[in-house]
């Protein structure tokens, strides 16, 4: 749970860093929560017993990261 946890906690800081730097660019709200929203929902399911067990599946681990990698992407070209 311990990666899960760094990923949403990146993916929350990146989404305010982007909201941050770019204050003046249009629709800057909409891109940073694109980047915010499923950080926040990580952290989220790391901390309930259902969805912490649903985690531990090989297939949403690979899903999750490239999930993850492709919003580090999208907040590095945004």
């Amino acid at each position: 749970m311990t990666n899960y946890r760094w990923g949403g906690y990146l993916l929350v800081a990146l989404g305010l860093i982007n909201l941050r730097y770019q204050t003046g660019q249009s629709h800057v709200l909409a891109h940073s929560l694109i980047i915010i929203v499923p950080g926040a929902l990580l952290l989220a399911a790391t901390w309930t017993k259902p969805l912490a067990s649903t985690l531990a599946k090989k297939s949403v681990k690979i899903s999750a990261i490239i999930i993850g990698l492709a919003l580090v992407a999208y907040s590095l070209l945004n």
